[in-house]
Order: C-alpha cells, then sequence, then structure tokens
C-alpha cells in the first residue's frame, strides 16, 4: 500500500528526499492500511528542532469508536539527528521547504513517509515539464516503447 503525492512533483523540484517513521494512533494506522489520506496543502514545518507534518488528512477509521483520532492533527517525524540538522539548515535558505511525498507500510508493517526537500516552481517551469512529459507519451506511443 502506497499513497503518493503527486502534485507535489508538479509544483516542486525535490532536492533531497528522506524516509521518516510517524508517530501515529492505533486507529490511524488502520485507516492508512485502507488507504484513507489526503495530501491536500500539508506540509512540514519545525518545532523545537522536532518535525511535524501539518495538514495531513488520516480519515478516522470507520470501526473506530470513542478512540477515534482527529483527522487533521499534526504528527510528529522521526529522523536521526543529523538528518533534522540537515533539513532545517537548508529550510532557513530562502525558497526551501519539506513536503511530504509518499505513505507507504513496511514488511515490518510500520508507516513511514518520504518527505522531500523542495524548491517551487516557477510557472513557467510548470509548462516545461507537462510539454516534457507529453512528448515522451507520443513518442512511446509512436514507437510502441
Amino acid at each position: 500500500m502506497e499513497l503518493s503525492n503527486r502534485k507535489a512533483y508538479h509544483e516542486y523540484y525535490i532536492e533531497a528526499s528522506f524516509i521518516a517513521g510517524m508517530v501515529l494512533a492505533g486507529t490511524e494506522i488502520k485507516s492508512l492500511r485502507t488507504g484513507k489520506a489526503s495530501f491536500n496543502d500539508s506540509y512540514c514545518y519545525f518545532h523545537q528542532g522536532e518535525l511535524f507534518v501539518k495538514s495531513l488528512h488520516i480519515s478516522e477509521y470507520a470501526y473506530g469508536t470513542y478512540t477515534n483520532h482527529e483527522p487533521m492533527q499534526e504528527r510528529k517525524l522521526l529522523l536521526n539527528k543529523r538528518e533534522l540538522k540537515k533539513i532545517e539548515g537548508k529550510i532557513k535558505e530562502k525558497g526551501y521547504s519539506v513536503i511530504p511525498l509518499k505513505i507507504f507500510i513496511t514488511e515490518k508493517g510500520l508507516a513511514k513517509m518520504e518527505i522531500g526537500l523542495a524548491k517551487g516552481k516557477k510557472i513557467h517551469d510548470k509548462r516545461d515539464s507537462i510539454r516534457e512529459r507529453e512528448t515522451d507519451r507520443d513518442i512511446k506511443r509512436k514507437y510502441g516503447i
């Protein structure tokens, strides 16, 4: 099971990516396993040296009772100190941000998030990437690759 943030690849240049663990409640992981998550306008930020993801919507678990979780709560991401320092240093530069790219479940059953150190694209850059994607598609269609 893998959920991907396709919009992030269109809106940003991804310069580096990291795999982070997620601190989740029991009903959140159950909901993720059924694929009930949305990346709309989600982003990562630092608070007191720790990395959090905000605006990540994980739907309430259908069979959850009073212990169900809040769908839009902030969730802590787990990384090494070395990785956190590297990301925090880059964010302080102008134009960089940390964007969630994918959520997946490992073989051990742990939820992980791939985050990317990203720089925003301009409008003409987005047009160029669309044009490039369409020409690749046309070439593949024509030559049957």
